[in-house]
């Protein structure tokens, strides 16, 4: 593929709001999890929550799309000057040529789950009849209200669509953007993800074994699971670079690739099939070869059986040489919006010369071989590999670069 500048980019998680914060958290290995306090939740477990959801007040005229989910989406897209960029992208370009594609998992589910408990009175008992006549499903709870929100946000008119595919979903929109822009369809897109806690996430990942009660340890002998964070991110793709700040783009998206490998629901391929396939696709595509990546940032969701697997598809794509973290650690797994969140934190690896190590591994795994950092390594960063892995094997792969 043609390299396509990232003008733009932000990111809001639990280690803070904006570029900034981020930055000082990767330097410092700060975690943002904490013990499990989200309302009415009675799990042992660590999460990552955005700060200030509950403050926050929806843009004039956009009250009836009120949900978590959207108010996080709105927070994310005022950091980093972001607002600004895809209005002068707009003017460049043309409200209809600029795209709005994004990732979700849950959406505004949790705006559905607190409607339930306001049901009228009904024939069968209290809190069993018809649900509050101020809860809107099509502008919270159904999936393409995200990316219709945004749009509606930033006064855009280009295709609009919201991917879902669990984990790799804010990962697959940059291939979407690449291959939209490429067709001649779009000149820019806002690509990224959202994702916000609540009780469907919190009890369905604790049904499945996943949410571990420890801390999650990417890599670590001692991994029980993962642990579950909220994140919005975004990126500004555009079809050259004129358009970023003295015209120097925050990254490039070198390479793209995807794959299904449809091994189980929500079990990964055990050798990693479908992961290999997506890294030598997104390689290929980049034209690069593994020794030109510096840097891979790991799906590493601290399962056992996830961890492992991606051990074997890295393994048997570049070896055990080239240095590899997972910052789950720090973010938690932040489901349909990680793919977006690992996009800019990879762009700031590049940037910073920071490949940052992975948080909470105390005994490394005698069977994982790659290798993985358990401490920050300042050094220059060409090239990152970033993996979203998701439920079903869907898989995603992307390759970034710094200055060209």
């Amino acid at each position: 593929m043609t390299p396509l500048p990232i003008t733009h980019h932000t990111l809001s998680t639990a280690l803070g709001l904006g570029l900034d914060e981020h930055v000082v958290a990767l330097h410092e290995r700060r975690c943002g999890l904490r013990p499990c306090d989200f309302p009415d939740v009675t799990l042992a477990g660590w999460i990552g929550q955005v700060r200030g959801l509950d403050g926050v007040r929806l843009p004039e005229g956009l009250a009836d799309w009120n949900c978590r989910n959207h108010r996080l989406a709105w927070l994310a897209l005022q950091q980093d000057g972001f607002l600004d960029a895809v209005a002068q992208a707009r003017a460049r370009w043309g409200a209809h040529r600029v795209a709005v594609l994004l990732g979700t998992s849950t959406s505004g589910i949790y705006e559905t789950e607190l409607a339930y408990r306001r049901r009228e009175d009904g024939p069968a008992g209290p809190g069993t009849g018809e649900l509050p006549a101020d809860f809107h499903y099509g502008e919270t709870h159904n999936n393409g209200a995200l990316g219709r929100f945004v749009a509606a946000a930033l006064d855009l008119a280009g295709p609009t669509w919201v991917v879902s595919t669990a984990c790799s979903s804010s990962a697959k929109v940059y291939a979407s953007a690449q291959r939209l822009i490429e067709a001649g369809w779009i000149d820019a897109a806002v690509v990224g993800g959202v994702d916000s806690l609540c009780l469907t996430t919190l009890y369905g990942f604790n049904a499945l074994e996943l949410f571990s009660p420890d801390i999650c340890r990417p890599w670590d002998a001692r991994r029980s699971g993962l642990s579950l964070g909220e994140a919005a991110a975004y990126g500004l793709v555009q079809r050259d670079a004129a358009g970023a700040p003295g015209g120097v783009p925050a990254g490039w998206l070198l390479g793209c690739g995807e794959s299904s490998d449809g091994h189980h629901m929500s079990s990964p391929h055990p050798e990693g099939l479908g992961a290999v396939a997506a890294m030598r696709m997104a390689l290929a595509d980049a034209g690069l070869g593994a020794d030109d990546i510096d840097y891979i940032n790991l799906h590493g969701t601290a399962t056992p059986g996830n961890d492992a697997a991606e051990d074997r598809a890295v393994r048997a794509v570049f070896g055990d040489r080239v240095p590899a973290s997972s910052t789950k650690g720090a973010t938690g797994h932040t489901l349909g919006a990680a793919g977006g969140v690992e996009a800019s934190l990879s762009l700031l690896a590049i940037r910073e010369g920071l490949m940052p190590g992975g948080l909470h591994r105390e005994v490394p795994d005698p069977d994982l071989h790659i290798a993985y950092l358990g401490e920050n390594r300042h050094a220059p960063v060409r090239r990152v590999l970033s993996n979203s892995f998701g439920f079903g094997g869907s898989n995603a792969s992307l390759v970034f670069g710094g200055a060209a």
